[in-house]
């Protein structure tokens, strides 16, 4: 008798429980992304038409241009080595927690809650300034078209327009956010990649920083534009093959995106990026026509705002797994009846980037922003670090360990270590107090979260590791036991085919 003949006749003499197993992330709704799909929440969220402008523009301030060139390419290798480290847990489970259930896996509870706050502040920072940037090029495009967007009605307006547009896109659900976020970024990027493809006339007119540590800002500039790979892993469950469309994803970004990157890089190198970087920072006093200015804005507010949307999606759905594990109050695993979307998340999480980004418009230039910046930059590279040690413990716990995954967590392990011990470095020879002392809050907000949890609420350190689980719809009737899982509810359990008959 095949397997699937037994299957079939122990499937009728099976006895199936009171309460059948259900996936705890059912709710989202499991299997409706493609993906393509996923694929455009993963790019939009490097915002690669806009990075293409900001590298070369954060290479030519800090003159580094050759080796700030060397230095995007060494960033594209370092980081698809921990998208590598990324896709050993994709390819095994789905989870909507992303890299800070896949901690779990590797580093335990103290580990996951270190990269939980690490990604949820590069999310929301990430997604404050870009939409923040994004607002500015709005209100640009205003001026140029003659309409004076000053003040701050003007500025409140637009942030809470923009504010509200993005949570409306958002709750309508997954695959039409995904849709709209892939519409406009190839819109925004087809527009940038044009711009470079031909040699311009113009000189660029930007001044130096003087900065000590250029490359050190270009490096950390390069590895913030290619950070976005994770951001598919926390749509696991709501892909249609999800061990398959996560982990293709999570390979490919980063090096679509480095490869976008590099070319951006060179073109402004070999004197390609005169008219687009000067219409971006001086507009039309260099004599470049509105027009042009005023495209260039649309196309980089599409961007800016597609990569904010991208942050905010995968902000809630960290934040919607956390509810679930009571990581966080209960409310947040709320999700929306008719677009199973998790609404309290999401519109918590975009009424704060609202409110981030508006007062970033008020404080414009000040040393604040780039303090938040810096702080961003420094939980990506502490989120991916820490990942790329999970990687290693978990299949060496499981018995599944490779050379390559351990060369590819050794080297990302040593160099973002590398990184963050140089970024604390050059902050101390600034003597900046503001950002030193941030550093340190955030460095140790994950074992002081995993404290307070432990004293508080011991039992939820148990249920934290949260992923896609078969439901018993999903499997025939008599080919697998049921028994209870860490938070008290059915779950499936194999059963070996003696147990079966």
């Amino acid at each position: 008798m095949s397997a699937l003949e037994h299957a079939i006749t122990a499937s009728f003499a099976a006895r199936e429980p009171d309460r059948p197993a259900l996936s705890p992330l059912r709710a989202l709704g499991r299997r409706q992304m493609s993906g393509i799909e996923v694929l455009a929440q993963a790019i939009a969220t490097t915002a690669p038409a806009a990075s293409m402008v900001i590298l070369p523009i954060t290479m030519l301030t800090n003159e580094t241009m050759l080796s700030g060139l060397l230095t995007v390419v060494a960033a594209t290798v370092i980081v698809s080595m921990i998208a590598f480290c990324g896709s050993q847990f994709t390819r095994r489970f789905a989870a909507s927690g992303g890299l800070y259930t896949f901690a779990f896996q590797g580093v335990g509870s103290r580990g996951a809650l270190t990269v939980g706050a690490a990604m949820l502040c590069k999310y929301c920072a990430s997604g404050a300034m870009t939409m923040y940037f994004g607002g500015h090029a709005v209100r640009t495009v205003l001026r140029e078209t003659g309409l004076n967007a000053a003040g701050v009605l003007w500025t409140l307006l637009i942030y809470a327009t923009i504010g509200l547009l993005m949570l409306a896109c958002l709750l309508r659900g997954v695959r039409f956010a995904a849709t709209a976020i892939l519409v406009v970024e190839l819109c925004s990027l087809l527009f940038i990649v044009s711009l470079m493809m031909f040699p311009a006339p113009q000189v660029v007119q930007i001044e130096p920083s003087g900065a000590s540590n250029g490359l050190l800002l270009v490096a950390l500039g390069a590895m913030f534009a290619l950070a976005g790979f994770e951001s598919a892993t926390f749509f696991a469950p709501e892909a249609k093959r999800p061990l398959l469309a996560i982990t293709r994803t999570v390979l490919l970004t980063p090096v679509i995106c480095g490869a976008l990157f590099t070319f951006a890089a060179w073109a402004v190198w070999s004197g390609r990026g005169g008219v687009l970087i000067n219409a971006y920072l001086h507009g039309t006093s260099t004599g470049i026509d509105a027009w042009l200015v005023v495209a260039l804005n649309v196309g980089l507010s599409c961007s800016w705002l597609a990569s904010s949307m991208a942050s905010s999606n995968a902000a809630s759905r960290l934040v919607y797994t956390m509810g679930i594990e009571r990581v966080l109050p209960r409310v947040f695993s709320q999700v929306h009846r008719s677009f199973r979307t998790p609404h309290v998340a999401l519109t918590v999480v975009i009424a704060g980037l609202a409110t981030a980004s508006s007062i970033f418009a008020f404080i414009d230039g000040s040393v604040v922003f780039e303090d938040v910046k810096l702080l961003a930059r420094a939980s990506i590279v502490l989120g991916y670090t820490v990942v790329a040690v999970a990687a290693v413990r978990f299949l060496q716990r499981i018995g599944e360990l490779t050379p390559a995954v351990i060369v590819s967590g050794v080297l990302g392990c040593a160099v973002g270590c590398a990184t963050l011990t140089s970024l604390v470095v050059s902050v101390c020879r600034e003597q900046n107090l503001t950002s030193l002392t941030v550093f340190t809050i955030f460095a140790g907000s994950g074992l002081a979260w995993h404290r307070y949890l432990r004293h508080r609420t011991p039992k939820v350190l148990d249920s934290i590791g949260v992923f896609d689980s078969a439901e018993s719809n999903d499997v025939l009737p008599g080919a697998a036991s049921y028994g209870k899982n860490s938070r008290g509810a059915v779950a499936l359990v194999k059963l070996s085919r003696h147990d079966a008959r």
